[in-house]
């Protein structure tokens, strides 16, 4: 993707969550503290099962007045049963608003100087990317309504080019990436990438999470990796001199990422898998962790 270009990122669903109760209903929800989302900030955040493992990830931002869940558009009608199974007498309105409105991504040529910093853009939202600024922005806008954009100065760019970038800065993109029901978000950069709030209070799953933190029980991390021969399919089990080593995921040419146990990584580490050789990298956002003073 050159500088300066936008695509539309077809597998996004939008979820919006409104009535007087939206922001404490989803606090005691999800990973990330919702007080911080308002007209000037969008987060990244994660929605868990109650024994703590990965069920949704998303991006909530604030729109017209209104919460917004940006999430994966195959797997959005079962969020949003999800989300309506905790309403209980909570006064909130949730719809469904994927038909009306469509996902952007911009690589280049709107910066911003703070992740998830976040500005009205025509009829819709920008907001920076709240997980790594090299990841850009994201825009939604009212569906076939581009002009926003083109008189931004940007023109339309190349989706396979934005899924590179995101494999190269090692980032998840939801179910395709991370095990539903099994993968732990320290596993995957949550910490690092502003995903979850450790000072926000009690929200579902959060015993599991916070335990793992302070316990330094993280055993595998989700890289990126390049690939020397034919990409592996999402996975394959990543092999060092015959011992498993990992688990392949999504590709994207010669990148991708994998989920590597961490005491299988070494400098210039070469793993195998189906007949290609697959060398992971240690992104500089990464820190591996320590056990803390809980």
């Amino acid at each position: 993707m050159s500088d300066k270009t936008y695509c539309p990122l077809p597998a996004r669903g939008l979820i919006k969550i409104e009535g007087p109760d939206a922001r404490d209903y989803l606090q005691g929800l999800i990973s990330q503290d919702i007080k911080r989302v308002d007209a000037g900030h969008a987060v990244y955040s994660a929605f868990l099962t109650p024994q703590g493992k990965f069920m949704y990830d998303f991006f909530a931002f604030e729109m017209a007045g209104a919460l917004v869940l940006d999430c994966e558009g195959e797997r959005r009608s079962d969020f949003f049963k999800r989300l309506s199974m905790y309403k209980l007498r909570s006064d909130v309105q949730l719809s469904d608003i994927s038909d009306d409105y469509q996902v952007y991504g911009v690589l280049d040529g709107l910066d911003f100087s703070e992740r998830g910093a976040c500005k009205v853009l025509g009829d819709g939202v920008l907001f920076a990317d709240p997980r790594l600024l090299d990841m850009g922005c994201r825009a939604v806008l009212p569906k076939n309504d581009t002009s926003a954009l083109d008189a931004a100065g940007l023109s339309t760019g190349d989706y396979a080019a934005y899924e590179h970038r995101r494999m190269e800065l090692g980032l998840a993109d939801g179910s395709r990436d991370m095990s539903v029901d099994k993968a732990l978000l320290l596993e995957n950069g949550f910490e690092e990438l502003d995903g979850v709030s450790f000072t926000k209070g009690c929200f579902m799953g959060q015993e599991l999470t916070a335990r793992t933190r302070y316990r330094g029980l993280v055993k595998k991390r989700l890289l990126p990796v390049t690939i020397d021969g034919p990409a592996p399919q999402p996975g394959a089990i990543l092999e060092l001199d015959g011992r498993e080593a990992g688990e392949m995921k999504t590709s994207s040419g010669d990148v991708g990422l994998a989920l590597v146990r961490l005491d299988a990584l070494k400098d210039d580490l070469a793993l195998t898998c189906e007949g290609a050789t697959v060398r992971p990298h240690v992104p500089a956002w990464v820190q591996f962790q320590d056990a803390k003073d809980a």
